[in-house]
């Protein structure tokens, strides 16, 4: 691999690393707002939807942390 590719994949790998830390906040401020939510909502359809981003955020993550690694190996 030539010293072009090896920079372009460098800054490719700053950006997913950028995104993979605003999934994160995104991810904590999401658990926080689950983890305050009163037990009488605990039926209710914001409780469903906030516990299902929080689940596919982090699954978004795992996949995205290892996508990381694929391309750091790379380098």
């Amino acid at each position: 691999m030539n010293n072009i590719r090896r920079k372009e994949i460098a800054t490719c790998l700053d950006a997913l690393n950028a995104v993979r830390d605003d999934i994160q906040a995104l991810l904590e401020e999401e658990q926080e707002c689950f983890d305050n939510m009163p037990e009488n909502l605990a039926a209710s359809e914001n409780y469903q939807n906030s516990e299902n981003a929080i689940n596919d955020l982090e699954c978004a993550l795992s996949d995205l942390e290892s996508a990381i690694e694929y391309i750091e190996n790379i380098l």
